[in-house]
C-alpha cells in the first residue's frame, strides 16, 4: 500500500472518467482553467474496491471539503481494462500551482493534517474513507438546518454522510427507474440540499454531452464527454445516462 503525503497547500485529487456501458475519460487540467482535457473512452473497469458508508464521495471533474477544513478534486482517471488509478488534486476548488497524486485503491493520502484511506476508484467518483474516528464523525454530522441558503452556508448539506441529509437530497430526484432530464441551455436546476446541476454542452454529432454541479459554492461534479450508457452520481444518488438529443441529456435513476 503506497502513502501519499498532502497538507496544507499541498494537494491530491482523483480520477474520473465516466464508463458504464464503454465511458469517455478525462484528463488532467492541460489548459490551467481547472477543465478535464477529453481523452479517448475509457476501458473501464467501471469501479474497482468497495465504497464503506462512511465515506466522502469525490466526484469526477469535482471537489470535495473536508474535516478540518482541507478538501480533495477528483481531476483525472486511468483504466486498462483491469484496474484503475486515480489523479487527485489538493483543495475543493481549482488554482493554480495545486499539487496531485496518482492513487491505486487501498492508497493512504494526508490532507491538511489527516488521514484518508481510498476505498473505491469508479469512473464516476472516488470514495475516501477518513482513517480517524473523529474525522467520520465530522462527516456525519447533523446540520441545523435541512434549508438550503444557497452559498458557502450549504457545506453542512453539500459535504456530508449524514443519512437524513442524503435521504432529503434522494427525495428530491425522480424515483427510482424514473428519468430527469436536463435541458440544454435551460439555466440551473436545482434540488432540496443545494445542489444545482446545469447542462454545459451537448454534441449531438459525437454523441456527448457535459454535466456540471455546484454546491455550497464548490463545483462538485464536472462530467465532459457523457455518452448513452455511463455512469453519473450526483448527491449520493446514481444515474445512467439514457439518452442525449439536441434539446436536452436524459438520466435514469438506477439506485435508490
Amino acid at each position: 500500500m503506497s502513502r501519499y503525503g498532502i497538507t496544507g497547500s499541498v494537494a491530491f485529487l482523483a480520477l474520473l472518467a465516466l464508463t458504464g456501458c464503454g465511458a469517455s475519460s478525462d484528463g488532467g487540467d492541460e489548459d490551467g482553467d481547472g477543465g478535464a482535457t477529453p481523452a479517448a473512452r475509457d476501458k473501464g473497469p467501471a469501479c474497482v474496491g468497495t465504497a464503506p458508508a462512511d465515506g466522502a464521495h469525490v466526484l469526477r471533474g469535482g471537489g470535495f471539503k473536508l474535516p478540518g477544513g482541507g478538501g480533495v478534486q477528483y481531476a483525472g482517471a486511468d483504466a486498462d481494462g483491469t484496474k484503475r488509478t486515480a489523479t487527485l488534486r489538493d483543495g475543493a476548488k481549482y488554482a493554480s500551482g495545486q499539487r496531485e497524486w496518482t492513487v491505486e485503491p487501498g492508497a493512504e493520502v494526508t490532507v491538511s493534517g489527516h488521514d484518508y484511506t481510498v476505498r473505491q476508484i469508479c469512473s464516476y467518483r472516488v470514495v475516501l474513507e477518513p482513517k480517524a474516528a473523529e474525522d467520520r464523525a465530522a462527516l456525519a454530522a447533523a446540520p441545523k438546518s435541512l434549508e438550503p441558503r444557497q452559498g458557502a452556508a450549504d457545506e453542512g448539506l453539500c459535504f456530508t454522510t449524514d443519512r437524513t441529509v442524503l435521504a432529503t437530497a434522494a427525495k428530491g430526484f425522480p424515483a427510482e427507474g424514473n428519468t430527469l432530464s436536463l435541458l440544454d441551455n435551460g439555466g440551473v436546476q436545482r434540488f432540496p440540499t443545494g445542489l444545482s446541476l446545469t447542462v454545459s454542452y451537448i454534441d449531438p454529432a459525437a454523441g456527448t454531452a457535459g454535466i456540471d454541479a455546484n454546491c455550497a459554492a464548490i463545483p462538485v461534479a464536472g462530467y465532459k464527454d457523457v455518452r448513452v450508457g455511463e455512469t453519473v452520481e450526483f448527491a449520493g444518488v446514481l444515474f445512467e445516462v439514457s439518452a442525449l438529443t439536441e434539446q436536452a441529456v436524459q438520466l435514469t435513476r438506477t439506485s435508490t
